[in-house]
């Protein structure tokens, strides 16, 4: 049998209902004030006299309002579905039964009873009215998410509407949206009904409603309103490479130039300083430096550290870590007030800065120096003149000695091949001695083979980790990186600390001790591929040199 739908006009008594003009306007009305579609409050309209409908006729029955679109006419009718087998005596009757009264009718049809028109009480009228408003609100809401969903990362202006325990609500016209006390510049004091420029960061749909967050403290908050205080950065002549902010303080900003004509400083900047001094006006006086970005990460540091000069800086790629030497009396303004230039030298660049003075850096080289040399008078029984020439050569390990090529050793001066071969012989004894001590060590500590082969791990580091109570691979694996560096701000020693790894090193350690954790699941993965040989390389356990850069003198960077 077919399921087609078809509505029969019932052979009961037809009641027609009045035409009511004042519905059409009355939801003319809430549409234009609530700013929602029409049809959704003549729909909610419906459902509120279908609600009353059921109230008076009964609940169990199928009873459905609509409401002309064009005269207002309100039609109330009971539907009843004409089916094979009835299942529910109220809303569905047999197919043979319904035929008596429409013959044409299908399967899946309906009879429509007409209705008489009811008479609201005060509690059907209430009620009505409930799903009315509860219909239109949530309309409403929908249509408040739907427009700013997508506006995300757009400033808006806004009335504070009012002041709740430093949460700002404002009314953005068609919605309202919310300035929490984090959010908000510090000591700014907004009032009711004064105007408000803000930057939308998120936009949820709650159940309470849609909630749109501002903020005037983000970073992209200031890269916007550059961006409409510089027509290049608009229209893309100028980029906005990178903001650092300590809200309501002070703030960088690296821009770069994609035409080299403009200076995009300048450019920033505007006559006589008109443009920064907007920004600057709408965020409360906040400093800003303005910074030239550049692809060298030692030029772009140097100038994000300005107005301090700079005068060496070493880079340490693989730790994303950068050493900063500036003059001595210039150290202060390098750091800034507690710390606050170098700080956000440190996000806008995204290296960690480390600052030294000359003097300062000059006792570090000379404490290397010392020490490495009396690291070579110890372990290769050489006199001062011998050790210092190898340190002044770039040698600062006993297996460089041993393991180097025989010229390198010759071409330094007053090297013949007769000291470079006994140097290269001394070398390798003393570390075939250490390996046997180091044995002899791991088996009185009980250190577990597994810990003792991470290539990660000097014999040192193994020994020191063992007095320490950590002998095997998968206790060092349960550990957290801070543990093995140490940690400054928690003035907590690490169990490696004496061999100068940082932090980011000690998370390398760990994640090298918990590698065999997962070979169980690669394995498992790569089950269904099929065989294959060995895939990747061994990395180098060698470090890399860090490159060290000169600062580059002139460094335009512009204080607003």
């Amino acid at each position: 049998m077919s399921e087609q739908t078809t509505e029969t006009m019932p052979l009961a008594e037809e009641t027609t209902g009045l035409a009511r003009p004042e519905l059409i306007q009355v939801a003319d009305a809430v549409a234009r004030e609530k700013a929602i579609d029409r049809e959704e409050v003549l729909t909610a309209m419906e459902q509120a006299i279908q609600k009353a409908g059921r109230s008076r006729y009964g609940q169990e029955h199928d009873i459905r309002a609509t409401i002309d679109r064009s005269t207002g006419e309100i039609t109330l009718a009971r539907y009843t579905e004409a089916v094979e087998e009835v299942e529910d005596e109220f809303t569905q009757i047999a197919i043979a039964e319904a035929r008596k009264i429409d013959p044409d009718i299908q399967p899946g049809g309906f009879l429509i009873d007409r209705l008489p028109p009811i008479d609201f009480g005060r509690i059907a009228a209430q009620t009505a009215k409930q799903v009315i408003v509860q219909k239109v609100r949530e309309a409403e809401r929908q249509r408040q998410y739907e427009e700013y969903k997508d506006r995300v990362g757009e400033v808006v202006n806004g009335l504070v509407k009012r002041v709740e325990f430093g949460n700002v609500t404002v009314d953005l016209g068609r919605a309202e949206a919310v300035l929490r006390r984090d959010e908000a510049l510090p000591r700014e004091n907004l009032r009711t009904s004064e105007r408000v420029r803000a930057y939308i960061y998120d936009v949820r749909e709650e159940m309470r409603g849609p909630q749109i967050f501002l903020s005037r403290t983000r970073p992209e908050f200031m890269a916007k309103l550059f961006a409409q205080e510089v027509p290049e950065i608009y229209d893309g002549i100028i980029e906005i490479k990178a903001v650092a902010r300590d809200p309501g303080s002070r703030a960088k900003i690296a821009v770069l130039s994609n035409d080299s004509s403009i200076d995009p400083v300048g450019a920033c900047v505007g006559m006589r300083g008109s443009r920064v001094q907007a920004v600057v006006a709408e965020l409360q006086g906040e400093k800003i430096d303005i910074i030239q970005w550049s692809p060298d990460p030692a030029t772009f540091v140097v100038n994000a550290l300005a107005p301090a000069e700079v005068s060496k800086v070493v880079l340490d790629e693989d730790q994303k870590r950068i050493e900063v030497v500036v003059p001595d009396e210039q150290l202060s303004l390098a750091i800034g007030r507690r710390g606050q230039n170098v700080r956000l030298a440190s996000q806008l660049s995204g290296w960690d800065i480390r600052i030294f003075t000359e003097a300062q850096e000059s006792e570090r080289r000379q404490e290397f120096f010392r020490n490495r040399s009396q690291m070579f008078i110890d372990s290769l029984d050489v006199d001062e003149v011998i050790a210092h020439l190898l340190v002044t050569e770039g040698f600062s390990s006993i297996e460089e000695v041993a393991y180097v090529p025989i010229e390198e050793l010759t071409n330094i001066e007053g090297f013949d091949e007769d000291i470079a071969q006994e140097l290269a012989n001394r070398a390798e004894t003393y570390l075939r001695e250490q390996a046997e001590k180091f044995v002899e060590t791991r088996r009185e500590l009980g250190i577990a083979d597994d810990l003792a082969e991470l290539r990660s791990l000097t014999p040192e580091m193994v020994v020191a980790l063992a007095k320490a109570g950590i002998k095997t691979r998968d206790q060092l694996a349960e550990l957290a990186g801070y543990e093995l560096s140490g940690s400054e701000e928690e003035g907590e020693t690490g169990m490696l600390q004496e061999f100068g790894i940082s932090e980011s090193d000690g998370n390398a350690i760990i994640m090298e001790a918990r590698a065999h954790w997962y070979e169980g699941e690669e394995e498992a993965a790569e089950g269904g591929e099929g065989e294959g040989g060995e895939e990747g390389a061994a990395e180098a356990g060698t470090e890399a040199e860090a490159p060290a850069a000169d600062a580059d003198k002139d460094k335009p960077a512009t204080e607003g």
